[in-house]
């Protein structure tokens, strides 16, 4: 029996409009079998966990360029899990420093700075979800 696409969500949160790198994940992903959802700019977090919701997503990412990565991150962490959506692998890219790296992942985000290979990002968000799904059983 094939097992089901990872089902992906892509954001890009609050008011950064630049989208060229989120649309380039979101092309690498598909090519790699994976369905994707791409909200498009200017998202609020309630719509962000209201989309992720919706469409029973593995994975939220989220496209921050605006150096405003580490407060979003925390709200869509915080609100997805007053949802009930704690079990999502969550990932960030943009420009992100070595300094807001860690706490990003503490948060539990894997964490693509700008310039990350497409195949990392693949290779990434499939290790996490198979993980995710192993420790379910």
């Amino acid at each position: 029996m094939d097992s089901l696409p990872i089902r992906v969500l892509i954001a890009k949160p609050g008011l950064d409009g630049h989208d060229r790198g989120a649309k380039v994940v979101v092309k690498a992903l598909r090519d790699a079998g994976m369905e994707v959802i791409y909200t498009g700019r200017h998202q609020k977090i309630s719509s962000i966990v209201a989309i992720a919701t919706d469409e029973d997503v593995d994975v939220v990412g989220l496209s921050v360029l605006s150096g405003a990565h580490e407060e979003y991150c925390r709200r869509v962490h915080e609100a997805l899990a007053e949802a009930g959506l704690d079990d999502v692998v969550l990932v960030v890219g943009g420009t992100i420093s070595e300094a807001s790296r860690s706490v990003l992942e503490e948060l539990g985000y894997l964490v693509y700075p700008t310039g990350a290979a497409l195949a990392d990002i693949v290779a990434g968000i499939e290790e996490a979800v198979a993980t995710r799904a192993a420790n379910r059983i």
